[in-house]
């Protein structure tokens, strides 16, 4: 089993508004999530959040346990969701089994010592995207399906977005330390995320685009919104956003994105919005 970590320093809007397309891409972009029975991780310096990706094919994978994190193991200080993006698979945690189907998620508290992953099938293997934030409080593992989701429909066809929002793993769902992830899928003629724009100082956020058919791309549009930047993105591929950056996106065709984030405020709704027509 391979095991890949990197660390991302947190950078200020001063320190991005001078990054050329390659210094943004490598400051925010984590352009490869999924390995053959590998893990894949990402620490950004921002809330101390984790993005990575684990995909088991011929072997069970174990969660590891990076030198970085100074802990007795990974869940030894933090929470951890995973949403399943591939074919059926199995996450094992503490003795627990958690079977997986395609966008249902995963809510593993603090203190879980051991979690392996497992696909149901080799020719067509979980995709296993993982999040995770620090915990000082041990809350309940729990597996919430689309069923059990708060859902809400956003957006208009004649604005091009059209969207289902799947809060999976929030607090008006389960309860977390800090950590909330969910799904928003766009209507096919749609390709607008998140517009009207926002950012919200007391969070930072990754998005994970997935979905995305072949050939087509989505520009993700990030920045404070009177200077933003953006970055073009491929098929399972994520971003950071830090606190004080918009993150929005519109591709060439309809995608499903998964948005996670943490912070001090659990309020779903904690936004600081940005006005169309005030975007530069």
């Amino acid at each position: 089993m391979k095991t890949s970590f990197e660390s991302r320093y947190a950078i200020s809007p001063n320190e991005a508004k001078k990054m050329d397309t390659a210094a943004l891409r490598q400051n925010f972009l984590m352009e490869s999530l999924f390995e053959a029975d590998a893990v894949k991780l990402t620490l950004s310096h921002f809330d101390r959040y984790i993005t990575g990706g684990v995909m088991p094919v011929k072997e069970t994978v174990a969660l590891s346990n990076p030198e970085n994190l100074k802990a007795a193991f990974f869940l030894e200080r933090r929470e951890l969701g995973i949403i399943n993006v591939g074919g059926k698979g199995s996450v094992l945690a503490d003795g627990v089994n958690y079977e997986l189907d395609f966008k249902e998620a995963l809510y593993l508290g603090k203190g879980t010592k051991e979690v392996t992953f497992s696909s149901a099938n080799a020719d067509s293997p979980a995709k296993f995207y993982i999040n995770s934030a620090p915990a000082h409080h041990t809350y309940p593992s729990k597996k919430v399906s689309k069923a059990d989701a708060e859902i809400v429909e956003l957006g208009t066809p004649e604005t091009a977005n059209h969207r289902v929002i799947n809060k999976l793993l929030v607090n008006s769902v389960l309860p977390t330390c800090q950590l909330q992830m969910g799904m928003t899928e766009l209507k096919s003629g749609s390709v607008w995320n998140t517009m009207p724009a926002h950012t919200h100082d007391r969070r930072m956020e990754v998005y994970f685009y997935f979905e995305v058919p072949q050939g087509q791309s989505v520009c993700h549009f990030m920045g404070e919104p009177q200077e933003t930047r953006h970055i073009w993105m491929q098929n399972e591929q994520a971003v950071i956003s830090p606190n004080w950056s918009i993150h929005s996106g519109a591709g060439t065709s309809n995608y499903t994105f998964i948005w996670g984030m943490a912070g001090e405020n659990l309020d779903y709704g904690d936004m600081d919005h940005c006005a169309i027509t005030e975007l530069k």
